[in-house]
Order: structure tokens, then C-alpha cells, then sequence
């Protein structure tokens, strides 16, 4: 079965090789070396499952079909079109599947020997169509009733309804059932045991009933041979809506991702949390988060993955001793807070899509009944991008406008890839869709139309030919496809404030990134879109180095209001006491024009731990740092600044740490490399090329003389074999070489010697335009090419 596997392979072009690639990657990672490999892997049970577990309902149920028709090793299309026609499911629907089947090599050969790969009958259901064995072969006694018709019609219809419907149910598939032993014993009044005394099924175990195939297709005689098929999926309820709201609805959310996102990263960077020694967050940690940002639990652990899994957030060990590190902001957070806000919400929702985490399951238990917390290892599954993207397709398949409920995805998805979508898994997928309303790529449970932009751009192989290893895109600074479309549907940036007499700012829509930086130091975010300047943040913008003016001139500048005369008082007041302090190394010091601020410091009790010494008049000095002195007078209530030995005020931005990103190998599949593999088109094409080289070198290595292929029992010696390469030398003809490779394995090669000497021989391999470098006391024989 390989080599006709492999002979079918071999025999298709290349566009039938990439598209047997794309659809399943898996195949190719790592390239094998010729076509044999590559059917051996393809008909492997793990590959063989893992394809079967993409196809739909209907198609499984033609590939069961082929497997009942069956006959020897083949089957045909004839015969499985004979078995579907009583369904009334078309013919071209039929073959349409069937050519899937073979796309996807599961099965292959022309109409009317259609053969498929042993692997499939190890991973399927061992009953086709969910007939079981002829009667025949259970049971002689089964075997004669069915083949009187008469009297098996007069034994089904006098069976009761109880009995009656045991068989309907076996009838449908699965023909074996289970039952409990006291239910087959004799003298029971089971519909079991009445239906096993008149043969209709047969006992074949202590607790096991099987039904006999002519008894099924009897019973299956008003749905056909096939039973039930399923050739569409099942109808959904798409209440229809304006595409502009859940567009809008859409956007809306991505102003408060992006805002909810910054928030944490940002109270993170103020306070650093501790990794668990597990490697997670704690859950103490992460309700605070989630009541600082203000959002639930669960999705502040949805924020907190997809900022690590995008970069912002890293860690950082701050004892190698005991091996403790922090959560950080990252380098990749100062540059995305930069980016508008579009290219920020696109760099979000693509990690959402791609990232191998699922944060629902962030507060339940494990295997041993621990709770899993944000970050931790346990939340990794390879499958989840698939997923994702599955449940978007849904709804990416309907109208734009179109809504659908959870519940009605999770049905389509089952028909779609019912090997995949079980009970468990029902309730993963419907957590996905809630995410992505989270994430701000669905809209009144309807796809945005720039989330179809994104799902496009995602399932596209094309490359840029001015950026082939896609370094600009999506995450660049550009706007492109799905963040342009989503830039035209938020608020523009706002260069401009509001001031009330209250000393509140309102921010008429999202500031642009220089508005919010002069906020972030002036005023203290209460809101999306409220600041509050407080006498505290005034001393915050004069210690970074403003001036009272550059302050007056600043809220002139970005008010569309007058500034409130309360406001103006307060900057003068403040820059007026503002550096009539300073604080110095003497190890510290203090000093100011003003006597009587000195004295009064001086007789402070809330200072007396300082140990202040009056040096002069103007001048007192503390054993303290410098810094510890500044925070204690602030605390006090006095506002000094620092200066540096020439007596210059020293301006203090805050500072932020910064700890190195994740690994992107933790959120990208690591532990699957088939799950989520893009394979672009010259990359394919450069796998396909390799594997026909390697194929080629495979047969021509098999078509080598014996005495080059044996293992060190060549009939030359060595000195004849040194012989025969000479004489190719001269006569500049192709020779067979025989030689251990580093490995201790025997291998040979045909090749056209270019020189020879210290040790070594050099030779052209003409099939594939190399030069090889052959040891000569490794090569065991050589003899010249024949013909």
C-alpha cells in the first residue's frame, strides 16, 4: 500500500502537492526526504486522524461508504452512488466529495478503483455506516431467520414497542450496545432478552448485543442503505442587522479593549507582581487588576494573556539566588502606545487569534484539583487558534449583518468537523465567540467587516514583494487592510481638552499620542475620558521640568474652554514654592533662601527621624540619601526639589522598568507544529522540489550495483575500487561510489570525479549540480556507470 501511495504522490503535479500540503501541513514538518516517506507519513494513524478530524459530516459519511462497498482493496464511485441515490442526495455532490477525500489523501485511484489507506479503518468506527457483520457470522440460527423474509417481516412487526425501539435505535448506528448482564439472562422480561430469543440481535458478550446488517438495511429501508445523510448543514436562525451598527458596535468595543489593555499594563508597571513558582499569576493579583481596570475577572485574565502573548508584558528576575522574577511592561509596550489606536487594536486581535492559550479556563481545576491561573503553563492548547478562527468562519460564511446565536455556530461547527466539535469542546468554542465581542471583532453577535478583513489576511499566503519576510506587516506602523478599514470607523484623535472649574479635563474622544502623554503627567485619569489635576500632579509636571508658564501656555494651547482662574492660582502657587527647596548629598542636605522655612523644618517632629543638623542659617544637613529626604519633606507636606553639585535642579520624569517579552514560542504552537502552520507559496514550492530531489537520488541509490550497495563485502578491494576512480578521472566519466557516511550507514552515489589527492576525493553530482568531498578510506567500493 506505500508504494502505490507513493507512486500516486509521485505521479501528481506540483499544484496537486501544494494543495495536498496546505491542506494538511503536518505532512511536511519536517520535509521528508523522498515520496515513500511522504506516503508512510501520510498514511500514519496519528496524520490519518489528524486529517479526517478537518473533513465534514457528509464527506465521512461517503468515506464510510467507500469502506462498505468495498471489495478485496478497492472500492468505486459507481457503487457508492448506488448506495446514495435512494437519499436523493445528488451525484455531483457525491463525487465532490469523494475528490475531497482524495485531496486530502485519504483516499486515491481513479472512479472505479478507489483504494484508501489502511490507516483510516484503525481510527474510524470498525462498523461502516453503522452496519454491523452479516448475520451469517454471528449466529446460524440469526443467519436462517434472515434469510426466510417472510418470516423475519412477521418477527418485526410482532415485536413490541419497547423491543421495537431497542432496533431502531441499533438500526441507526452503532449496531452494538451495551446492556447490563441480568438483562440476558433466560426467564428475563427485557425487550433485550426478547428480541435475543427470536434472533433479531445477537448476544456477544456477557453485557453486549450486536444487530445482523440485513436486519439493519430492513429497518433502514424508508432512509436507504446509508441510514440518514447529511449533505448540508443545519439550518441557522441569521437575524439580519444593519451592517453600520455592528460595525459601530464593533468599534466601540475596540476603544475599550485598547483603553483596558493600556490601564492594566500600565498598574502592572506601577506595582510588579510576583511569578508563581508554578508560573502564573496569582489570583489575588488578578482581581485587583480586574477591579483597577474595572472588568470581571475572567476578562481581565483574557487581558493579561493576549498583552504577554503580544509582547507588552515580559518578565524579569530580580533575585538570582532564589530564582524570583516579576511581571514588566516590556520595550514593545513603549512603541505600540505609540501606534494609533487601529494598529494597536490590530496587533491585539491578531494574537488573540494566533495565540495557543485559552484564558477561559483561568479559575478551574486541574488534574489535581489546584485552581489554573492567568499565564500558567496549563492554559496552553496547540488547537485553540483553529478553533477561533473555525467559530469567526461561521460567521464570516453569513451576509454581513447577520447574527447568529452561540449555540447555532456550535451545531454548524459539529456538521463542519464532527470529530472535533464534542460535548467539551462545545463549551470552548462558545467561550471563543464571547472573547472575540471581548476582543471587539463581532458586534451584536454579528462579524465586523473589518474582522473579515483580518480572518482574510490571516488565511492569505500572498507575499509582499517589497517585504518578503513580512516585517512591516501586520504589526507596522502602516495602516493596512483591516486596521485602515477600522481607523475610518473610530473617532478621530482629539488634539484638545475641556477644562472644568472643578480642575476635571474632559477628553472629547481618543487623544492623540502627544495629548496623552502631557495628560498622563499633568492630570490623574479618573475615566475613558476625565483627568483631574491636583496639586500633586502640578508638582509631577514642574519636577519634569515645566514652568509655570510652559504650564499657563500648555492649558491655553489644549483648552477649547477658559482655564479656570482656581486653576491658575493653583500652578502659581505651587511654582511659587516650588524649588524654594533644595535637597543635596552631604550625605544630605537642605537648604533655602528663607530662614524661617529652615527653622520650621528644623522643629518639625514628623522630621525628627531625618536627625536634621542646622549648618547655617539657610542649611541643614542629614545622614540620609538624598532621595529618602525628598520623599519624607513631600510627605510633610513641603515641596522641595532636588539639585545635582552645581546646584541645578534636577528634573524627575518617572521612571518605568522594563522587562524582556515572553518567548512567542509559548503562545504559537510549540507543542503541535502542525497546528496553525502558513505555508507560502514558495516555500511549498521549495519543500515539493526537495522531496522530488530527494526522491530522485532515493532511485537512482537503488538502481547502484551491487558491490557499490554492499556494506563492506565488496568484491573489489580498496586499491581496485582507488583504481576505477582514477580511470574515471581521466577519461572524465560518471562513476558509482560506495562509502559510510558519518553516521556508520552505507550509502552511494553517482557521480563524475574532479580531482583526487590528500585523502580526499572531490566529485560533481550532475542530478543535483553539487560538489562533494569524499574521505577515501570511507569508500568501501566503486564501479562505473553502466550504459
Amino acid at each position: 500500500m506505500t508504494s502505490s501511495l507513493a507512486d500516486h504522490l509521485r505521479a501528481l503535479p506540483d499544484d496537486g502537492l501544494m494543495g495536498l500540503i496546505r491542506l494538511r501541513p503536518d505532512l511536511v514538518i519536517p520535509p521528508p526526504s523522498d515520496f515513500s516517506a511522504l506516503a508512510h507519513r501520510a498514511q500514519s494513524r496519528v496524520a490519518v486522524a489528524r486529517a479526517l478530524d478537518g473533513l465534514d459530516t457528509f464527506t465521512l459519511e461517503i468515506l464510510d461508504a467507500l469502506r462498505y462497498t468495498r471489495v478485496g482493496h478497492t472500492s468505486s464511485v459507481e457503487a457508492v452512488l448506488a448506495l446514495t441515490a435512494p437519499a436523493g442526495v445528488e451525484a455531483a455532490r457525491v463525487r465532490a466529495a469523494v475528490d475531497l477525500l482524495r485531496a486530502y489523501a485519504v483516499a486515491f485511484g481513479p472512479d472505479q478503483a478507489v483504494r484508501i489507506v489502511g490507516a483510516v479503518d484503525e481510527v474510524c468506527s470498525p462498523y461502516p455506516l453503522g452496519l454491523g457483520r452479516p448475520a451469517e457470522q454471528l449466529d446460524p440460527v440469526a443467519g436462517a431467520l434472515v434469510g426466510d423474509a417472510a418470516g423475519l417481516r412477521r418477527t418485526l412487526l410482532a415485536a413490541p414497542p419497547a423491543a421495537r425501539a431497542v432496533l431502531d435505535r441499533l438500526a441507526a448506528g452503532p449496531p452494538v450496545g451495551t446492556v447490563t448482564p441480568a438483562s440476558l439472562e433466560p426467564g428475563s422480561d427485557s425487550p433485550v432478552r426478547w428480541l435475543v430469543d427470536r434472533h433479531l440481535l445477537v448476544a456477544v458478550g456477557r453485557d453486549a448485543v450486536e444487530l445482523p446488517v440485513e436486519i439493519s438495511l430492513v429497518l433502514r429501508r424508508d432512509a436507504g442503505p446509508l441510514g440518514q445523510l447529511h449533505p448540508d448543514p443545519p439550518p441557522m436562525e441569521a437575524p439580519q442587522r444593519d451592517p453600520a451598527r455592528v460595525d459601530h458596535a464593533g468599534a466601540g468595543q475596540v476603544l475599550e479593549l485598547v483603553r483596558n489593555a493600556e490601564a492594566l499594563v500600565e498598574t502592572i508597571g506601577a506595582e510588579p507582581p510576583a511569578v508563581l513558582r508554578s508560573g502564573g499569576l496569582g489570583i489575588r493579583e488578578l482581581r485587583r487588576y480586574a477591579k483597577t481596570v474595572g472588568v470581571d475577572e475572567q476578562s481581565a485574565a483574557l487581558l493579561v494573556e493576549i498583552v504577554t502573548a503580544a509582547g507588552l508584558l515580559g518578565e524579569e528576575i530580580v533575585d538570582t539566588k532564589r530564582v524570583e522574577s516579576v511581571f514588566l511592561p516590556t520595550v514593545a509596550y513603549d512603541a505600540w502606545r505609540a501606534m494609533g489606536i487601529a494598529a494597536r487594536w490590530h496587533r491585539l486581535a491578531v494574537t488573540w487569534l494566533t495565540m495557543t492559550r485559552a484564558p477561559s479556563l483561568v479559575g478551574q481545576r486541574d488534574d489535581r484539583d489546584r485552581p489554573i491561573n492567568a499565564l500558567a503553563p496549563e492554559l496552553s492548547r496547540p488547537g485553540a487558534p483553529a478553533q477561533r478562527r473555525a467559530a469567526l468562519q461561521v460567521l464570516a460564511d453569513l451576509p454581513p449583518g447577520a447574527t447568529a446565536a452561540p449555540a447555532a455556530v456550535v451545531d454548524v461547527l459539529a456538521w463542519r468537523a464532527p470529530r472535533r466539535i464534542t460535548r467539551g469542546v462545545s463549551a470552548g468554542v462558545e467561550a471563543s465567540l464571547a472573547e472575540a465581542a471581548f476582543v471587539g471583532l463581532t458586534g451584536f453577535d454579528g462579524l465586523t467587516s473589518y474582522a473579515r478583513l483580518v480572518l482574510e489576511e490571516l488565511a492569505s499566503d500572498t507575499v509582499d514583494a517589497d517585504d518578503p519576510l513580512g516585517l512591516n506587516s501586520p504589526d507596522g506602523m502602516a495602516l493596512i487592510g483591516s486596521a485602515a478599514l477600522l481607523d475610518t470607523l473610530l473617532p478621530a484623535p482629539v488634539d484638545h481638552v475641556l477644562l472644568q472649574a472643578d480642575l476635571s479635563v474632559i477628553v472629547p474622544g481618543p487623544p492623540e499620542p502627544g495629548l496623552a502623554a502631557e495628560l498622563e503627567l499633568l492630570g490623574t485619569q479618573e475615566s475613558a475620558s476625565v483627568y483631574r489635576i491636583t496639586p500633586d500632579t502640578v508638582r509631577r509636571s514642574l519636577d519634569a521640568g515645566y514652568s509655570a508658564g510652559d504650564l499657563h501656555a500648555l492649558l491655553a494651547r489644549r483648552s477649547r474652554t477658559p482655564v479656570p482662574q482656581t486653576l491658575t492660582y493653583l500652578i502659581d502657587d505651587m511654582a511659587r514654592k516650588h524649588g524654594g527647596m533644595r535637597v543635596g548629598s552631604a550625605n544630605s542636605y537642605v537648604r533655602s533662601d528663607d530662614e524661617s522655612l529652615i527653622a520650621e523644618v528644623l522643629a518639625d517632629r514628623r522630621l525628627q527621624p531625618l536627625n536634621l543638623r542646622r549648618l547655617a542659617p539657610t542649611v541643614l544637613t542629614s545622614r540620609h540619601t538624598p532621595q529618602r529626604l525628598l520623599e519624607a519633606l513631600r510627605e510633610a507636606g513641603y515641596p522641595p526639589i532636588q539639585e545635582d553639585a552645581t546646584g541645578a535642579a534636577v528634573l524627575a520624569r518617572p521612571k518605568v522598568r522594563r522587562g524582556p517579552p515572553r518567548p512567542t514560542w509559548a503562545y504559537r504552537g510549540v507543542e503541535d507544529p502542525a497546528a496553525g502552520v502558513r505555508l507560502s507559496t514558495p516555500r511549498l514550492a521549495g519543500v515539493i522540489e526537495q522531496i522530488r530531489r530527494g526522491d530522485a537520488a532515493a532511485r537512482v541509490a537503488r538502481r547502484a550495483p551491487v558491490t557499490v550497495r554492499a556494506n563492506g563485502a565488496a568484491t573489489a578491494s580498496h586499491t581496485e575500487a582507488l583504481e576505477v576512480l582514477q580511470q574515471a578521472l581521466r577519461d572524465k566519466t560518471r562513476v558509482w561510489v560506495g562509502y559510510i557516511d558519518a553516521h556508520g550507514a552505507t550509502a552511494s552515489r553517482l557521480v563524475r570525479p574532479v580531482s583526487m589527492g590528500s585523502g580526499y576525493l572531490r566529485a560533481e553530482d550532475e542530478r543535483t549540480e553539487m560538489l562533494h568531498t569524499f574521505a577515501l578510506h570511507r569508500i568501501t567500493a566503486a564501479a562505473p556507470e553502466e550504459g
